[in-house]
């Protein structure tokens, strides 16, 4: 009685859906200082954690 798909069943409509999602141009306004040294330092701490997740990535595939 559930409506909900399995994990295996893929509806074709929905399928095409999410293909058009990534051709949509919105623009979005954030009201964000780029000179901010927060700014500076979020970013190269979000980077950090990244590139640390990457190369745990890379390490566990080999």
């Amino acid at each position: 009685m559930s409506e909900r798909q399995g994990a295996g069943a893929t509806n074709e409509k929905d399928k095409t859906s999410g293909e058009n999602d990534g051709q949509k141009k919105v623009q979005e306004d954030f009201d964000i200082d780029m000179d901010a040294p927060e700014t500076e330092r979020a970013a190269v701490a979000i980077q950090s954690q990244f590139r640390k997740f990457q190369k745990k990535k890379a390490g566990s595939q080999s």
